[in-house]
């Protein structure tokens, strides 16, 4: 079987390897290179640096728009093209050329958050449950049949970079049962999508990290979660902006301003949301490294400190 695959960061790698232990892997299209680090160097993702280890071609163009990319996709003979996370829209031209159509491996329970961040918004709206679906592509924005999905719970304290690196796993073990199916020649019966309960995971933001303590503290403490480890969420917090790593919602009444500190000792940094309060445990100042709420205070009485 002769696949394609598509896709651009970490959680996809996982995938591309599920793919070659079921097929040969005629070529993997990944992001270009892009600008990272302090030097601001031209950097390669994850999926081309496996790509690369394993021997599988790589290309990268900026899209799929030119007849010169169709035509190269086309050569290739695709059986199947199996996408995920790839960050670029394929039109309907491009989904038509392999025999077997396009796959994706999408990171909810779909048509719940369709979009880019659907792991972070998931734990930020408090959800309890998600998944991995496997989709069979068409032109709309994650829209296409559900071929096959598994669902887990979303553990209370779980952050966005641990769901991620679950899901990453789960998607390829779904991927593989699929790909299993599909080399015995099962068909795998496609479940349309509903509209109801449809919602959009939009991209994540620097600008969104900042916690507004006027919301209730159950709000700060998913969204603490969901944005780490990118882009973390941060406060000011006696007189400086501090990165904020782990926090707890406390279901307590006080007559508080939001943002005033209510206590601070070995628990934590207890601070005045619009409802209850929001410990904080770990966090980090700025140029330093994460450390616990206890060890904070104690640089902070430190005069030198």
């Amino acid at each position: 079987m002769r696949i394609v695959f598509a896709g651009t960061p970490e959680f996809a790698v996982p995938c591309l390897r599920a793919c070659a232990r079921h097929g040969e892997v005629v070529a993997a299209y990944t992001q270009p290179d892009r600008p990272a680090g302090r030097g601001r160097g031209l950097q390669p993702s994850p999926v081309k640096l496996e790509a690369v280890q394993r021997g599988i071609p790589v290309h990268q163009p900026e899209n799929f728009r030119s007849a010169a990319s169709k035509a190269e996709l086309r050569a290739l003979q695709p059986d199947l093209m199996v996408v995920v996370a790839y960050g670029l829209l394929l039109p309907q031209s491009v989904l038509d050329i392999p025999v077997h159509g396009c796959w994706n491996v999408h990171a909810s329970l779909l048509p719940r958050w369709r979009g880019a961040a659907p792991i972070q918004r998931a734990i930020e709206a408090g959800d309890d449950r998600t998944g991995v679906c496997l989709m069979q592509m068409e032109k709309g924005l994650d829209t296409g049949p559900v071929l096959l999905a598994q669902a887990v719970d979303i553990g209370p304290t779980e952050t966005g970079g641990q769901l991620h690196d679950r899901l990453s796993e789960l998607g390829a073990r779904v991927l593989g049962d699929a790909l299993g199916l599909l080399r015995a020649t099962i068909q795998l019966p496609p479940h349309p999508q509903a509209e109801e309960g449809a919602t959009y995971a939009r991209k994540l933001d620097k600008a969104e990290a900042r916690l507004d303590w006027s919301l209730p503290a159950t709000t700060l403490a998913n969204k603490v979660r969901a944005l780490n480890p990118w882009p973390m969420a941060d406060a000011m917090l006696l007189g400086e902006r501090v990165r904020i790593h782990g926090a707890v919602a406390l279901d307590e009444v006080h007559g508080a301003q939001p943002g005033e500190v209510l206590r601070s000792g070995r628990d934590g940094i207890d601070i005045a949301c619009g409802s209850g309060a929001l410990r904080i445990r770990v966090l980090q100042r700025e140029g330093g490294k994460a450390i616990t709420a206890a060890d904070y205070l104690n640089a902070r009485r430190n005069p030198a400190a």
